[in-house]
């Protein structure tokens, strides 16, 4: 079964190659969600891995109705990352009424082509996760990334279930949102879902040794040092839990 690690360094790219992920997610700004990185970013993770690179297109943070601005910088980064190697695109639009915008989707989805697409977790923010599915069947993308319209997926393991069923072989269902060694083997069990994706990131303790006291470039002084890193043995754990994982020994799920 696939697992697939959000990663936004090349040092964490490595880490979850090591550690037996199928493919990475690459963003910038996890602290926000992630957002769509920039080509020098790309480019140098592409060179150092070679499992498959899906990237994020994501203009900002925030919510996920975009500007006639923000949709066309949507749609030069999708022609640049093409020409960068990846290996898939990574996006999600909704409309005023958090529906899923069918017409732009579609759209981005043909010009990512042969790429395919996965539509990210802002299908948690639809008020109808059946209708989401059909929506977004029909624009054409691969797979939906999905915590089952729940802040993480053991809170929504029922309804991913649903729309593991739903979509019925005609795209992928990927279960993300709190996915840990611990109950990734029984959200497999209970889902029916063959795909994972995880940060498995851990704090990392910045270098920096004088920090300015009352100075901040970031609108929340606390964030100023915060980094976070994928570690090999955290993605290995997550492989070896789900390799493992038999319907006889999966211990019943937990909420985080």
């Amino acid at each position: 079964m696939p697992i697939e690690i959000c990663i936004d360094s090349v040092e964490s790219a490595i880490s979850a190659q090591q550690g037996g992920a199928s493919r990475v997610e690459l963003c910038s700004d996890l602290l926000e969600g992630g957002i769509t990185p920039g080509p020098g970013l790309i480019a140098t993770v592409r060179r150092h891995i070679t499992i498959d690179l899906y990237v994020m297109v994501r203009p900002r943070g925030g919510d996920f109705c975009y500007t006639d601005l923000e949709f066309e910088a949507m749609q030069e980064d999708i022609r640049h990352i093409r020409q960068l190697g990846a290996d898939g695109i990574v996006l999600g639009i909704l409309d005023t009424q958090a529906l899923i915008d069918v017409a732009r989707t579609r759209r981005l989805v043909q010009l990512a082509h042969p790429l395919p697409v996965t539509f990210h977790r802002a299908i948690d923010m639809t008020p109808d996760l059946p209708a989401a599915v059909e929506d977004v069947i029909a624009t054409g993308a691969t797979r939906i990334l999905t915590s089952g319209g729940e802040p993480d997926a053991t809170v929504g393991t029922a309804e991913i279930a649903r729309m593991v069923q739903r979509a019925h072989n005609r795209l992928a269902i990927m279960v993300g949102g709190g996915i840990r060694p611990h109950n990734i083997a029984a959200l497999a069990a209970a889902t029916g879902a063959v795909e994972f994706h995880s940060s498995a990131r851990t704090h990392a303790p910045s270098p920096m040794l004088f920090r300015k006291p009352n100075m901040s470039m970031s609108d929340d002084p606390n964030r100023e040092y915060q980094r976070f890193e994928v570690r090999e043995e955290n993605v290995r754990a997550l492989v070896t839990a789900l390799a493992e994982a038999t319907p006889e020994t999966s211990t019943p799920l937990q909420p985080l």
